[in-house]
């Protein structure tokens, strides 16, 4: 693990408000992600600057067992150009504790980094955490995805 300084940057994407409270967001995040794939949601974003799919973790109402907004979506030059049927959003600059999830999506991953995350004793602001997945990502082969929490 590593703590890095990141700018602000944009993002434009589909939203849903979701908590891990009685297991609700293992159906929403999973509906999201369908959402994004069948309704081809990343050829629909403007400005992109490069293919790599964002998750992020945001408007935390209190921590991790609150509720809080997730986007699937991608990092963007601007949010000039924001489809109607999508969110925009500005992750601000601030410190991040790195982790990285490594192995097959398919074997969770994922999730199982969250958990160790969440038993950690960071010092969490709650302001925005992300994934981000490779370009052609492939769910069934050995990939690392990168999470960054934000920190105080």
């Amino acid at each position: 693990m590593k703590t890095t300084r990141m700018n602000s940057f944009q993002v434009i994407g589909i939203k849903v408000r979701t908590t891990n409270e009685n297991m609700q967001a293992a159906k929403d995040i999973p509906a999201l992600w369908e959402q994004f794939m069948t309704n081809n949601i990343f050829e629909k974003i403007p400005n992109k600057e490069n293919n790599d799919v964002y998750a992020i973790y945001t408007n935390y109402e209190s921590d991790y067992t609150g509720a809080y907004d997730m986007i699937i979506g991608c990092k963007v030059y601007n949010l000039n150009e924001v489809p109607s049927e999508m969110s925009a959003l500005e992750i601000p600059e601030t410190s991040y504790q790195e982790f990285t999830a490594e192995g097959k999506l398919n074997d969770n991953i994922v999730y199982n980094k969250w958990m160790e995350i969440w038993q950690s004793e960071l010092n969490r602001e709650y302001k925005a955490d992300f994934e981000i997945y490779p370009e052609n990502v492939v769910p069934t082969e050995n990939t690392k995805v990168p999470i960054y929490i934000s920190v105080r």
